[in-house]
């Protein structure tokens, strides 16, 4: 029996020692992967996995079965060589291959296009998975109970037809191996429990925002000054509701007189360090205007300078903390909610008794949504019989409306509750722009961080009935 040329002799050996119980394991694994993978081809043909789950079986499940059965094979083939050499049981030659031989010719065909086959499967599951991986599906759905709260505020919020990895990520091959690894780590905290409750607020190491903020919203464009109408309701029977109008004094990057042009314009820069990691409070500020003036503020007159707290420079995200991710207040949701019609004013007390139950703690948001409809009915039925009887429509909804209030601000598995994530943008809420601007940050020259109201809006109208601004205007229904 003549030899196998050298240039093909190593397939001999290859196809002798495939022939073991674990190399047929991965061939078997390898199939079914493959079979799985052509059964779900019709729902990655889509360009999208919806479900959460399907899209785990199919970018992440299958290539990671369809990776075992590959390194399955040549395993086996080393452990049979290595048996096989133990017991002296290794042929010393091996039938010639050539390619007049069928048999030859056959497996060599079906290396060919089996390989082929192999390396389209797994390009595809590779692009899908990263893909997949960027998905709000994946991002917000997939980890359900640790990314609930953000991803419920997200899809209320202005950003929620922009893709995560748009703000998180941006453009770019750095950013994007940079948020894998942190994934990874992210990935093991979920597999093993140890992630925090709640989700740290800000994300460290983020993308600086004029990265990724700034590829939509221009800095350079000059922005009208527009008008806020805020709503509030009072807790009494009538749910009295009275507006407050403010024209924001937004402006842009160019207009110097104004809240961007005060804070990025151009040659405009502030650095700051912030005494705790949520950045709410802030002993030392710098602020460099256009001319290239620096003056530094301190909260402390025996502290002057930073001293050895980190120092930050300010970008959108210092102000815009939550842009996708807000969280609102019981008593402003409310208020929301009430100048929507979605919880309707007719209803005696219902601004007080929805603040009540909103208020109340509960054990989980399931918890929430059986006792809150529960209760404010049985409020009325106990206060006001009449208006249960005539007003059960209304009722019923108000208590949906709550629920949903509930549901998207508090999460007791997260320990996520009213307040827990500050808002920095204004100051009625939470501290916001009084972090700086409080009168008290001093510079050496004696100069202070204005807390001028009119710096930043003019307040046209406080908690009136019947604004006048707003019949003027042309807009006296407005609520926003």
């Amino acid at each position: 029996m003549t030899a196998s040329t050298p240039s093909r002799s190593f397939l001999a050996p290859l196809i002798h020692l495939s022939n073991n119980w674990l190399s047929l394991i991965g061939v078997v694994i390898v199939t079914s992967a493959t079979v799985s993978w052509l059964f779900l081809l019709p729902t990655t043909l889509k360009g999208q996995v919806n479900h959460p789950y399907v899209g785990i079986l199919v970018y992440l499940l299958l290539p990671a079965i369809f990776a075992l059965g590959l390194i399955l094979i040549p395993l086996g083939m080393l452990w049979q060589r290595r048996r096989e050499n133990r017991k002296a049981l290794y042929p010393q030659s091996f039938p010639p291959l050539s390619w007049a031989n069928p048999d030859f010719r056959r497996l060599a065909m079906f290396v060919l296009i089996t390989t082929l086959a192999n390396f389209i499967i797994g390009s595809q599951f590779a692009y899908g998975a990263v893909n997949y991986m960027d998905s709000v599906q994946f991002c917000g759905a997939t980890c359900h109970v640790v990314m609930q709260p953000e991803y419920a505020a997200y899809q209320n919020s202005p950003h929620s037809r922009v893709e995560c990895a748009a703000c998180h990520i941006g453009p770019g091959a750095s950013w994007f191996v940079k948020s894998k690894l942190s994934g990874t780590g992210q990935l093991f905290a979920v597999m093993f429990n140890t992630y925090p409750r709640p989700v740290p607020s800000p994300v460290q190491n983020l993308r600086p925002a004029r990265e990724t903020c700034e590829v939509c919203h221009w800095p350079q464009r000059m922005s009208t000054d527009p008008v806020r109408v805020v709503p509030h309701y009072a807790e009494d029977a009538a749910n009295t509701a009275t507006k407050t109008v403010l024209l924001l004094k937004v402006g842009g990057r160019n207009r110097a007189a104004s809240i961007h042009g005060m804070h990025v314009g151009e040659g405009v820069s502030i650095r700051y360090a912030p005494s705790d990691e949520s950045r709410q409070t802030i002993p030392w500020v710098e602020y460099t205007s256009a001319d290239g003036k620096k003056t530094a503020y301190s909260a402390d007159p025996k502290s002057p300078g930073p001293g050895n707290l980190p120092i930050r420079e300010m970008d959108c995200i210092d102000c815009h903390n939550r842009p996708s991710h807000a969280f609102e207040l019981p008593d402003r949701a409310l208020d929301q909610a009430l100048a929507a019609g979605s919880i309707s004013p007719s209803l005696p007390f219902v601004k007080k008794e929805g603040l009540a139950l909103l208020k109340k703690p509960y054990a989980s948001q399931e918890e929430a949504a059986l006792q809150i409809p529960a209760a404010l009915t049985a409020f009325y039925q106990k206060s006001s019989p009449d208006t249960l009887q005539k007003d059960r429509a209304l009722i019923d909804n108000a208590g949906k409306t709550l629920v949903a209030i509930y549901q998207r601000n508090v999460f007791p598995a997260m320990k996520v509750n009213w307040g827990t994530h500050p808002n920095n943008i204004g100051h009625t809420d939470f501290p916001g722009c009084f972090r700086c601007h409080d009168n008290s940050h001093t510079s050496v020259q004696k100069t202070t961080i204005s807390q001028d109201c009119n710096s930043c809006h003019n307040v046209l109208a406080v908690e009136e009935a019947n604004p006048k601004i707003l019949t003027d205007l042309g807009i006296a229904g407005a609520a926003q």
